[in-house]
């Protein structure tokens, strides 16, 4: 008998950035479950776009998502130009990301 699969909230969420891909890969446990696309140009960050497995939305995995790539933009000193409008709509509802944001 197999176990089903883990719902979102039980699952193990993870974000890692693929520079070979150029994004930020949502994992829950051993699969891919999103992706947030970039450009990385002359320390910027432009997320271009934004994507959750169908069978993963609703759940809330976007804004975690977005959450941790900024947290990683953050920390490596860039600034977000946000061209996706999930990434737009995300830094507008959260104004601590703001001095991130670059028009």
């Amino acid at each position: 008998m197999t176990e089903p699969a883990a719902t979102p909230d039980e699952a193990t969420r993870s974000v890692v950035r693929d520079d070979a891909t150029s994004r930020y890969v949502l994992r829950l446990d051993d699969r891919e479950a999103g992706q947030a696309e970039f450009i990385l140009d002359e320390g910027k960050v432009l997320f271009t776009h934004t994507d959750i497995a169908k069978d993963s939305g609703g759940s809330g995995l976007g804004t975690f998502l977005v959450r941790e790539a900024l947290a990683d933009v953050r920390e490596r000193g860039l600034s977000v130009v946000p061209v996706c409008t999930f990434v737009a709509a995300y830094v507008r509802r959260h104004p601590d990301e703001a001095e991130l944001a670059e028009s």
